[in-house]
């Protein structure tokens, strides 16, 4: 390399001017210059020099260190590009001291087979040199540096298919997951005994015992559905049947829930000196499950048995996929816009729905299992998600009119929310994505209560049907509140026959 002499320092500098090299390359020794002198220019080759050691290094272990002695100057110039820009970056800067020193003590270590080492040089002239004298010594030298961001490169690109992988899988692994986990008790299949008992209920046979009371606990954001459970619990008064509807707050933690229901149990057989049968709908029967699983030894004489009614027991997708990072809500802050409604709208708690992740219901259920004297009875059930269900429309509420009807009755008006379509459009997503059968917000696999009995209608039924009539609902098939009390007399039958087997055991 040609160098001219600066007559007040003394220091050698590098021409603005490409000079020809022995080796047929020429001096790029302008571009570090000219970058050094313009800070944006210094900035750009910043990020190029990050670029391209990222992209050589990836690969690197093939196109250098595989066949170090037929690369050629092509490949040997471009791991040079490399190391002059990142080198003129660091000096230019001047934040990292250490590195800069380090990088000049092997670079002289490889200089030193040189015969030109007399005096001192610039940083990417010191580059140039080691590149203009041993091709194959300075091939396995970059190999040692090239690795080296081979590494960080490999490393990225996993966790790009790893977070890519996340996105695509989501709550695949996770889906039914209660079904294979050690220790769990496996279910028995009710549906059959359960269907007989409905029967009976609409021909207007009705066993359920006046000596227990029935509470009802409703799942989440039930403060804003003013007639969730009503239907029931009028039906169930008219059988002089003493039903009460836990008032709650839905949107609070499960564990927050589980205290206040341990409570209402409990004020409840005080007064009555009752035991208590409890039905749970969706979060309503995790609140529920972890009452009776955390204060069992304070309840066990108190509770007749727990009916779980499409609840979300190992976990739900809808709330996984909502709150696990790298899923697809991240591209639209669909996480922030749920914690704003939560939490600033409702005023709720985020750990409401967090509770019911898969991740949140396996740390709960490895330490807090229900009791196995406990008579449990589970009910999932699958949504149609035919063409004609989207335009379902379902009874929120009823308002009455001032007119009077020439009866002398006042006029009542519907009001109506679509919430059959939207739960055949979930039920919809998760069927198309996952593969699975839902109601719309809990996977059949899912709300199936290891040890319990499990009722698998096989009438189509959405995740809302539970709380709110259809407007197209079949009456002949039975409404809500028959189905809670074939569900409540199902418990019955199952605590009778449990006690029986315990008390066979102990003889």
């Amino acid at each position: 390399m040609m160098q001219t002499p600066n007559s007040k320092s003394g220091e050698l500098t590098t021409p603005l001017i490409a000079q020809p090299q022995e080796d047929g390359l020429t001096n790029d020794g302008m571009i570090p210059q000219i970058f050094s002198s313009v800070p944006a220019l210094s900035d750009a080759a910043s990020y190029l020099s990050q670029t391209t050691s990222y992209l050589a290094g990836c690969f690197s272990d093939y196109s250098v260190e595989h066949s170090p002695i037929q690369s050629g100057a092509s490949d040997i110039r471009a791991q040079e590009f490399v190391a002059v820009s990142s080198a003129e970056t660091e000096a230019s800067t001047s934040t990292n001291i250490n590195h800069i020193c380090s990088n000049r003590k092997n670079l002289t270590s490889v200089e030193s087979s040189s015969t030109s080492t007399s005096s001192p040089l610039v940083m990417h002239d010191e580059i140039t040199r080691i590149s203009s004298s041993d091709p194959l010594q300075n091939a396995s030298t970059l190999v040692v540096q090239s690795n080296n961001t081979g590494q960080g490169g490999i490393s990225i690109f996993r966790g790009l298919i790893d977070r890519a992988r996340r996105t695509v899988r989501g709550s695949a692994d996770d889906i039914g997951w209660l079904q294979h986990a050690q220790g769990m008790p496996p279910v028995e299949d009710g549906t059959e005994r359960f269907q007989e008992i409905l029967d009976e209920i609409k021909h207007g046979v009705h066993r359920l015992p006046n000596s227990m009371v029935y509470l009802l606990i409703p799942g989440l954001f039930s403060n804003h559905g003013p007639l969730y459970f009503v239907s029931t619990k009028v039906s169930f008064s008219k059988l002089g049947l003493a039903c009460h509807i836990a008032k709650i707050h839905s949107e609070a933690s499960v564990e927050k829930n589980a205290r206040e229901i341990k409570e209402y149990i409990e004020e409840i057989y005080w007064g009555s000196k009752k035991r208590v049968l409890l039905l749970g709908h969706s979060k309503g029967g995790v609140d529920a499950a972890a009452a009776l699983s955390l204060y069992w030894p304070d309840l066990k004489d108190k509770v007749a048995g727990l009916v779980l009614a499409q609840s979300p027991y190992g976990g739900t997708p809808i709330a996984s996929d909502l709150l696990r990072e790298g899923q697809l809500g991240d591209y639209v802050n669909l996480r922030k816009l749920t914690e704003i409604v939560i939490c600033k709208v409702i005023k709720g708690d985020m750990r409401a729905l967090e509770d019911l992740t898969y991740e949140r219901r396996r740390e709960f259920l490895e330490k807090h299992r229900l009791p196995e004297e406990l008579p449990v009875v589970s009910f999932r059930t699958e949504a149609s998600v035919s063409p004609a269900v989207l335009a379902t429309l379902s009874h929120v509420a009823h308002a009455e009119l001032p007119m009077v009807a020439s009866a002398g009755e006042s006029t009542k008006l519907p009001v109506v929310m679509p919430l059959g379509a939207a739960m055949a459009a979930c039920a919809q997503l998760l069927q198309v994505r996952y593969g699975e059968k839902s109601d719309g917000l809990v996977t059949c696999r899912d709300a199936e209560v290891p040890g319990s009995i499990v009722v698998r209608p096989k009438r189509k039924l959405d995740h809302a049907w539970m709380v709110y009539s259809s407007l197209n609902d079949d009456l002949t098939e039975g409404d809500a509140a028959q189905v809670c009390e074939a569900l409540l007399y199902l418990l019955v039958e199952v605590g009778q026959k449990k006690k029986h087997a315990f008390a066979m055991k102990d003889e």
